[in-house]
């Protein structure tokens, strides 16, 4: 067990910038995860398939009490959308070039049968 000396300041300082480290450590990491995710096409329909489900890009407004549980989901979505922004913007751009692609083969698919 360490004990704390409140007089220590250069140990109160040492603990901090390597609290500071860790901690910038652990959102470098983050970055990079999600950077990776984004950087295959794989990882860009499972970001999209998470986006629509939280009701990003639709209203959550009901009248009712669901609303509520629907702005909990966007938020979730919102916070996607936050990361998406800034750890890969370009990635984005390509995903819903990706996904326009996507509607517009079914949508062609359609017309042909």
């Amino acid at each position: 067990m360490s004990e704390f000396d409140p007089f220590d300041l250069r140990g109160q300082e040492r603990k901090k910038d390597e609290s500071d480290e860790r901690i910038k450590l652990i959102v470098d990491q983050e970055k990079d995860d999600f950077k990776w995710l984004m950087g295959s096409k794989r990882g860009r329909r499972i970001v999209w398939r998470l986006l629509e489900r939280t009701g990003v890009y639709r209203s959550s407004f009901t009248g009712n009490s669901e609303t509520f549980f629907r702005e909990g989901q966007r938020n979730v979505g919102l916070m996607l959308m936050a990361q998406i922004n800034e750890c890969s913007p370009d990635q984005y751009a390509l995903m819903l070039k990706e996904q326009n692609d996507v509607r517009n083969k079914h949508a062609d698919d359609g017309r042909h049968k």
